[in-house]
Order: C-alpha cells, then sequence, then structure tokens
C-alpha cells in the first residue's frame, strides 16, 4: 500500500475533517426524501444508501474523538457544525419512517435527542456577533425533531409524540429569529457555503409544520380547528420566506460567483434540498397542486448541485490523501531509528 493511501495518511486527512462535514450526509439525506416524495424509488435508494455509509463514519468519527481525544471532541462541540450531528441523524430517521421502519427511526429520534440539548447549550455558549451561515443550525437541529417526530407520529398513529413535536417546532423558529440577529449580512455575498442555511432553516421549519400537519391528518385529534388554522398559516408563511431567501441567495450567486469548491457548500446542497421537499410536502397537506412543479424543479437543482460538490470532494479528497500520505512519509523518513 502506497503511503498517500496507507492507514496512516487516511486518519491524517480524516482528522481535518470540520464538523460541518456533517451537512453532506443532511443534504444526501434530504435528497433521498425528496426524490421518495417524487417517486423516483429507486435513486432514492441509491440516495440512501450513500446517507447510511456517510452517516456510519460521522457517528464512528464522532465516538472516536468522544472516547480517545475528548479535548479535540469539546473544541469541535462548540462550532456550529457539530449540530450537523443531530440535523443529520433526524434526516436519515425521516426516510426510515418513510420506508414504513418505524422502530429504527425511533431509535434515531431518541439518539437525535440525546444529542440535541447538550451539543446545542455547547454551541449557543459560543454564539457571537457577525456569525457565519451556520449559526442557523441550532434552528436546523431542532425542527429536525420536529420533522422526525412529526413523521413518526404519523407512521405510528401515536398522538402524544405530535404533542411533543411541537415543542421543537416552536422552540426552532425562536432559535432562527435569534440567529438572524447574530447573521452577518455581508455572507450573503461572501460566504463559502453555509449562508444558505438562513433560507434552509426556514426550509425545515416548513416542513416540520407539513408534517405534523399530516399527522393530524390521519385521524387523530391533535388540535382545535383555531390551532390547526394557526399552524397552517404559519407553514405557508414560513415556505414563502424560505422562497424569497432562496431568490436572494440565487441573486447573490450571480453576482458574486464562487466556484471553487469548499466542504461548506455542502450546506449549500441541504437548503436547496430542504426547500424542495418543502415544497413537495406543503402542496400535499394544504392541497395547492401548483407548489408541486417548483418542488420538482428544486429537486433537479439539487441534484445537479450535489453532483457538483460531490465531484469537487472528491477531487480534494484525493489531492488531501496525497499530500497527507507525503507528510507521514517525510515524518518517517526523519524520525530517528
Amino acid at each position: 500500500m502506497s503511503s498517500a493511501t496507507s492507514p496512516h495518511a487516511l486518519r491524517a486527512w480524516w482528522a481535518q475533517r470540520p464538523p460541518a462535514a456533517g451537512a453532506a450526509v443532511m443534504a444526501t439525506g434530504i435528497l433521498s426524501v425528496a426524490l421518495h416524495l417524487t417517486g423516483r424509488e429507486v435513486l432514492s435508494r441509491i440516495a440512501l444508501v450513500l446517507t447510511c455509509a456517510a452517516w456510519l463514519t460521522l457517528a464512528t468519527n464522532f465516538v472516536y474523538l468522544l472516547l480517545v481525544e475528548r479535548a479535540q471532541w469539546l473544541t469541535r462541540a462548540g462550532t456550529p457544525g457539530a449540530l450537523t450531528a443531530v440535523a443529520a441523524t433526524t434526516v436519515l430517521g425521516t426516510r426510515f419512517s418513510l420506508l414504513g421502519w418505524s422502530p429504527l427511526a425511533a431509535v434515531l429520534l431518541a439518539l437525535a435527542a440525546l444529542l440535541w440539548p447538550g451539543l446545542l447549550i455547547l454551541v449557543v455558549r459560543h454564539w457571537g456577533r457577525r456569525m457565519p451561515g451556520a449559526v442557523f443550525l441550532g434552528c436546523v437541529a431542532t425542527e429536525g425533531l420536529a420533522v422526525l417526530g412529526a413523521t413518526l407520529a404519523a407512521a405510528t398513529s401515536t398522538a402524544w409524540l405530535a404533542h411533543a413535536a411541537l415543542v421543537p417546532f416552536w422552540l426552532g423558529i425562536v432559535l432562527y429569529l435569534i440567529a438572524l440577529f447574530r447573521f452577518d449580512l455581508r455572507q450573503v455575498a461572501r460566504g463559502a457555503g453555509d449562508h444558505w442555511v438562513a433560507g434552509g432553516a426556514l426550509a425545515i421549519s416548513a416542513l416540520a409544520g407539513a408534517k405534523l400537519l399530516a399527522a393530524a391528518g390521519t385521524g387523530m385529534y391533535l388540535w382545535n380547528a383555531d390551532d390547526h388554522a394557526v399552524l397552517h398559516d404559519l407553514t405557508v408563511f414560513l415556505l414563502i420566506l424560505d422562497l424569497a431567501w432562496y431568490a436572494v441567495l440565487l441573486a447573490a450567486e450571480i453576482a458574486w460567483p464562487r466556484v471553487h469548491y469548499d466542504v461548506r457548500r455542502w450546506s449549500t446542497v441541504f437548503p436547496i434540498g430542504m426547500t424542495a421537499a418543502a415544497a413537495l410536502s406543503v402542496a400535499v397537506v394544504v392541497d395547492v397542486p401548483w407548489l408541486d412543479w417548483p418542488g420538482r424543479a428544486l429537486l433537479w437543482i439539487a441534484v445537479a448541485g450535489w453532483l457538483a460538490v460531490a465531484a469537487g470532494a472528491v477531487v480534494h479528497a484525493r489531492t488531501g490523501l496525497r499530500s497527507a500520505g507525503t507528510d507521514t512519509g517525510t515524518v518517517r523518513s526523519t524520525a530517528p531509528r
């Protein structure tokens, strides 16, 4: 085995992966969900396999750092990107629930709920002013719990789970408003990709609202007509705001092109895919059929974005592995014998 592909080189390269790399799992997982919603089941399951592989890699690294390199784990856990671990777990759980694998989805919900408070507290304690788009991941992770909880509630006809999902739904909106005041708006023109989460957080909030409405549509009595109307109107409003952000961010990409690869570009793909999933879901629950075609169009834009970022990631990984292998070989050759 050459030094460029040795286990030592692989470990050295992987150690440099930022916590925000978890956005790749989120992006791939939400594509699987959206493809399922449009009936593209083969593509959806391919994306699901990739999501599972990426999630297992992320989980292995998370546990390794926690058990072996606690100081590094604490350092990473204090960054906004750490919350991608929670969000990625809820997205994967949602896809499993849509497959009818409710027990596995419930396990992932419990795991995400266990990780969420500790990571959220660590991240919020390090919030400052003029933050990048990753500041909205507090909302994303929280709303992810609402999405998975509501999806499971509908699949298993569990009323208390739908009621419980309302808590992270409303809390996520509060976290969004707090993050908005800490977000550096200059990131719209300068951000490396995670500035798109400003819209993606609204998209997952709209999806959570749609899933809660869908749970009520299964025959369970969850709330009265007035509460249903509030949830209905808020879900539509959140989707409108998300689409407005989408237009602004897309215009900014045209005005200030950023075509080089950056791992934070996975945080661009995720909001685009999440917007597609939200539009497709809201179209059904609020009975607005014309929303279906924009959702489908946004889905294929997300697929194209995923392919572009994945290609960039492969090229970047090959370069990184060669560099790590060279550095490892240099260290070995200069080590005392």
